[in-house]
């Protein structure tokens, strides 16, 4: 099969850098200068910097040329995906589209299968998701993700595995978009935490109870539990909790420490608040944790206003 990735940012550069050892792979921008960059360099520097681009792999901004390929990733913020499928939705027919988006959809409160399947009737759906940094496909540094399609494809999952990054497939969709997206707002909490000087423990606590918000919001959408202790649940979450290679756990320091962060790059988690509050409220789930991310993110409370929130809650079993 053919693949194209539409999305050059760090991670569909990384994809396209990795997926290239099993054959030629398209890498979509729409910037323009920014592919002719690539093209020059032979390198993503805005966003993958040091890291070489294969010569199987063709760089282009025209979205006919990527769009000739079977299977699609679409390596996109998810706040953008609805856009973007609702101008092409009549050329992605018969397509297999694979979401690397991490998120829930603000408008609709879907997640990326659902929202495809919504724009684009009939068309396959799976997403990629799991504890990742796009630095490490990128160099062929051990990988492990979860790869989740409602009809089990064991030839997607071949055709998406190489050599150093290893997929496990499911047929649990929400589950893993669930696991993907919430585990972002936890590590804004997280990231909170240590800006703020609130030391390890507090950070492991947090993990500990966002969690459980997590699979108390997954399993009443739908989720298994499983899911949610796999890859793309608590591995997720271990890995965007402790590494300032993520962007919502620097931001999240950011607001700890009282630090301006860069608004040009994307965090998916205070979108992602937003719209898990929204969807606990409307069934009256209980996720103290995500709520004071949401506040925070507002910037309507304090590191030390949330912190004595959390921890005036009565006391109670585990």
């Amino acid at each position: 099969m053919s693949i194209s990735v539409l999305g050059a940012g760090a991670f569909g550069t990384a994809m396209a850098v990795t997926l290239s050892q099993n054959g030629p792979v398209t890498l979509w921008a729409r910037d323009a200068e920014q592919v002719q960059a690539m093209r020059e360099s032979r390198e993503n520097s805005r966003r993958l910097p040091g890291v070489k681009l294969p010569e199987n792999v063709t760089v282009s901004a025209e979205i006919a040329d990527a769009l000739q390929a079977e299977t699609l990733l679409l390596a996109m913020p998810m706040q953008k995906m609805a856009g973007f499928l609702d101008t092409h939705s009549d050329t992605l027919t018969g397509k297999t589209l694979v979401s690397c988006s991490k998120g829930i959809d603000l408008s609709t409160g879907q997640g990326p299968t659902a929202l495809i399947r919504a724009k684009v009737p009939g068309v396959r759906a799976a997403v990629l998701t799991g504890p990742s940094f796009a630095g490490d496909i990128a160099r062929g540094l051990p990988t492990a993700l979860t790869l989740a399609c409602a009809d089990h494809s064991e030839e997607l999952q071949a055709e998406l595995s190489t050599p150093t990054l290893r997929l496990y497939r499911t047929t649990d969709t929400t589950g893993a978009e669930l696991g993907g997206a919430l585990k972002n707002v936890y590590a804004i909490a997280a990231g909170t935490v240590i800006g703020a000087g609130l030391g390890d423990s507090a950070r492991a606590a947090l993990m500990t109870r966002g969690f459980a918000e997590m699979l108390r919001i997954a399993t009443e959408l739908g989720a298994r539990p499983e899911t949610l202790s796999g890859l793309s649940g608590f591995g997720d979450l271990v890995l965007t909790c402790t590494s300032t290679q993520s962007r919502n756990f620097r931001f999240g320091c950011a607001i700890g420490s009282g630090e301006v962060f860069d608004p040009s790059i994307t965090v998916e988690g205070a979108a992602t608040a937003k719209a898990l509050n929204k969807l606990a409220h409307a069934r009256e789930l209980e996720i103290p944790v995500a709520a004071m991310v949401l506040a925070l993110t507002e910037q309507s409370i304090s590191v030390d206003e949330a912190m004595q929130a959390l921890l005036a809650r009565p006391l109670k079993e585990e």
